[in-house]
């Protein structure tokens, strides 16, 4: 993928740009606007009740995040890029969702996705449970948990589903079936002592214990560390075992329900869809995160990509005929970020995209309510003084001359050296192997260090950012909601995240059960 889109930018440097503008002109414009203003005049809202609802969180993925992925992914077909468009980007309807937590202005994780999943806002850091829940206190807890969508599916009949490219204890996945005072107490190793004494469970063992209904029927993602005991060897990495401290060997209490299978690489779960035996299946498929798209083909066993993992949880979820609920998170695009790395974010943005587009090739969206959105942004920009059409996402600015023309050098700053497209407002900056007090320290002069020779489109290259930090943040503003099929059209202004719930909720026609108790 990265190969391929380095090609591409290739091209687009040597100049190259006009392959989409070729078949532009004035009078295709004019009768493109005429045909889409045709298409949206003949909408009409779909107001049946939905059979299935398919939730996607791109975790981190900010408008900027998914602009910079459109043109990544075009340009990795050797397009200008800017003309593409992603599969959600074809759902009819989208709006914008506010992301604040109840007492933060730029959110985390467990806050957001407990807002999307209880239709109720709450802190940073706590998952599922209202914010009345002091972080790390679990006697706050008790009494202040708030049922999530996925429970009140199992409880309606519905089958569930569960995926992630990270830990599936990571607070996305977490927060639709655990409920917790922090999003850190992922296995019982990470659990306080107070918090044990209090009698408050770690988030596997929630999962495994889960209540309602018959439980989940499809989980797939990473983090089989938290389900296994120390004396446990991890079925891939013999020099690695797991990390609970309890004895409690949870894969094995998963197999003990009829029906039930258990997969740890791509190959096995591809035979166990193949076979259509199953009815319930787990698939653990790295101790801790999945591997980054861009890496996972260098895996010792390859993992399965997103929209592999999403067909299987489709196929499987659709045995049952009674409808389901999925989320599906694609967790390592807010992982690249952090780490300042957008060739890999961008790369797990596309990931996302295949993911959706397999999930709509499968889905009859007259009964599948499809949403695809974020939990919240990063502090990323894509930008440059007038950068031409077609210029490589990765790479350094082109600016065009005084005719419109590119120009066949990178703009350079004021302090005459080249910048690229995309950058970050904090993180790492190029400090992609030494730690930032090294690097602060070794710098023969303040200022940045980039040439006309640096490679900003390798798959290792940080980003230069403004503000040194250990790590690129989040950001505070608003992300875009997708979404198509029965009541997508209730998506239709500035919403609060919590809104996302109260939508999905109609739409399957589920009893309101937003802020009752445990």
């Amino acid at each position: 993928m990265i190969k391929k889109c380095a090609l591409a930018m290739g091209l687009v440097a040597g100049l190259s740009i006009s392959m989409a503008a070729t078949a532009e002109s004035p009078e295709q414009w004019y009768a493109d606007g005429q045909a889409t203003l045709k298409a949206a005049l003949a909408m009409q809202p779909n107001t049946r009740r939905a059979k299935n609802v398919i939730l996607f969180v791109g975790d981190g993925m900010g408008i900027s995040t998914v602009t910079a992925t459109r043109i990544f992914d075009g340009q990795s077909r050797g397009e200008t890029g800017e003309e593409n468009r992603l599969a959600w980007e074809q759902l009819p309807y989208v709006a914008l969702s506010k992301t604040y937590n109840t007492n933060l202005q730029t959110p985390d994780s467990a806050g957001t996705m407990s807002a999307m999943m209880t239709g109720v806002k709450t802190d940073y850091g706590v998952i599922s449970v209202n914010q009345h829940v002091q972080k790390g206190n679990c006697n706050s807890s008790k009494g202040n948990a708030v049922v999530t969508l996925l429970e009140q599916a199992e409880d309606a009949g519905l089958a569930t589903g569960i995926v992630s490219t990270a830990r599936i204890t990571h607070a996305t996945p977490a927060a639709t079936y655990a409920h917790a005072a922090s999003r850190d107490w992922e296995s019982d190793a990470d659990l306080p002592a107070a918090a044990k004494a209090q009698g408050c469970k770690d988030i596997a063992s929630q999962l495994m214990d889960f209540s309602h209904g018959d439980g989940v029927d499809v989980v797939l993602g990473g983090g089989r560390r938290n389900f296994l005991p120390v004396q446990s060897v991890d079925p891939e990495y013999p020099d690695q075992t797991g990390v609970r401290t309890d004895g409690r060997d949870l894969i094995a209490q998963w197999l003990r329900t009829k029906g039930s299978a258990f997969v740890w690489s791509g190959e096995q779960l591809s035979d166990l869809v193949s076979q259509g035996k199953t009815s319930k299946i787990l698939g653990l498929f790295s101790p801790s995160h999945m591997a980054f798209d861009a890496d996972r083909m260098s895996e010792p066993h390859v993992e399965p990509s997103l929209g592999d993992m999403t067909e299987a949880a489709i196929g499987v979820l659709q045995q049952r005929g009674a409808g389901y609920f999925l989320m599906v998170e694609a967790g390592r695009i807010d992982l690249a970020h952090h780490a300042g790395n957008a060739a890999r974010a961008l790369a797990e943005g596309q990931a996302l995209n295949e993911a959706v587009a397999r999930a709509l090739a499968m889905v009859d969206l007259n009964e599948t309510l499809v949403i695809v959105t974020a939990d919240h942004s990063h502090v990323f920009t894509i930008g440059g003084n007038h950068a031409v059409r077609g210029n490589p996402v990765l790479g350094f600015v082109y600016e065009p001359n005084a005719d419109g023309r590119p120009r066949t050098e990178p703009t350079l700053a004021k302090d005459g050296r080249p910048y690229t497209v995309l950058g970050y407002n904090n993180g790492k900056g190029f400090a992609a192997r030494k730690g930032l007090a090294e690097r602060w320290a070794q710098a023969p002069t303040a200022g940045r260090h980039v040439t006309v020779k640096t490679d900003t489109t390798q798959l290792n290259y940080h980003q230069e950012s403004l503000v040194p930090l250990d790590y690129e943040t989040h950001a505070a503003e608003d992300v875009a909601i997708y979404a198509g099929g029965p009541w997508a059209h209730l998506f239709h202004q500035t919403h609060e995240q919590n809104y996302i719930y109260h939508v999905m909720r109609h739409a399957l026609g589920l009893d309101s059960q937003a802020v009752n108790k445990r």
